[in-house]
């Protein structure tokens, strides 16, 4: 193992997930609400999901979430495949899991 590999990984990881919980509120917060339960007037209005609800945490799949960040849903939530590289959208993803309440 390298001298400080571990550090320079947890390093990366923690830039990693400060940029996308930056991106999760520039981009999604609006609608899901800084915490994720939707409780916005805009959420109530767009009908958007409660990201942290576990049913239906456990039931999506990282790809249909990938999906709706990249493509959009329904007409009321915008695609943001051309704002977002796919590396950004992979790091929404991780965020939305980390939401989920037990």
């Amino acid at each position: 193992m390298v001298p400080g590999s571990a550090s320079n990984a947890t390093t990366a990881t923690s830039e990693s997930q400060r940029t996308s919980a930056a991106l999760y509120t520039k981009h999604c917060a609006t609608c899901h609400g800084k915490d994720g339960r939707s409780k916005t007037f805009k959420a109530k209005f767009n009908h958007a999901r409660n990201l942290t609800e576990p049913g239906w945490q456990d039931a999506v799949s990282d790809e249909r979430i990938f999906n709706s960040i990249s493509n959009g849903r329904g007409g009321k939530m915008p695609s943001f495949a051309k704002k977002l590289s796919v590396a950004e959208i992979e790091g929404l993803v991780l965020f939305v899991r980390g939401l989920k309440t037990t």
